[in-house]
């Protein structure tokens, strides 16, 4: 095969292959908390994602594939689904343990799902970390979206909520 062909196929494929935007990431997980296409929308295109990506892509990537156990057929791929994005979601936190979005986006999925799962024993821890360290979060749109997520949250306060406000 002409070494120009190949080189020219390898170039159009990684030019396909378009890096995940962690900005629309944020938006789409927001919008897949009420509808099943935007979550198979966002799954799908997380599927890309692995470990050594950036750990809150990942993040995003887990709570994602948690949430599309809400839609699978079967005992078994809800359990698939659920294990999987918890485990991601887990290494996530572990990498990045002072992440306040991080933090938040477990604690979207722990407050989301149903307590059968077992899956509910770090929302005070996180709500607390939150809470202590939202003021040193420095990038706007990681604070824009954790502060949009405590405004709908039941977990947090009318208090709680008004001494974010002003940050």
């Amino acid at each position: 095969m002409n070494l120009k062909l190949v080189f020219l196929f390898i170039v159009s494929a990684l030019s396909m292959a378009r890096p995940v935007d962690l900005p629309k990431v944020r938006t789409a997980y927001i919008e897949a908390a009420d509808s099943e296409a935007a979550t198979k929308t966002l799954h799908k295109e997380l599927m890309s994602v692995s470990k050594t990506d950036d750990k809150t892509l990942v993040a995003y990537k887990g709570a994602v594939t948690t949430m599309m156990a809400k839609y699978a057929k079967g005992i078994k791929e809800k359990k698939n689904y659920f294990k999987e994005g918890a485990e991601l979601l887990e290494y996530a936190l572990e990498a990045k343990p002072k992440s306040v979005e991080i933090r938040c986006i477990r604690l979207s999925v722990q407050e989301n799902v149903p307590k059968i799962t077992g899956y509910t024993k770090n929302i005070e821890e996180d709500k607390q970390f939150i809470l202590d360290n939202f003021n040193s979060v420095s990038n706007k749109n990681s604070k824009d979206f954790v502060k949009g997520y405590i405004s709908k949250s039941e977990i947090f306060s009318e208090s709680e909520r008004q001494l974010l406000q002003g940050s």
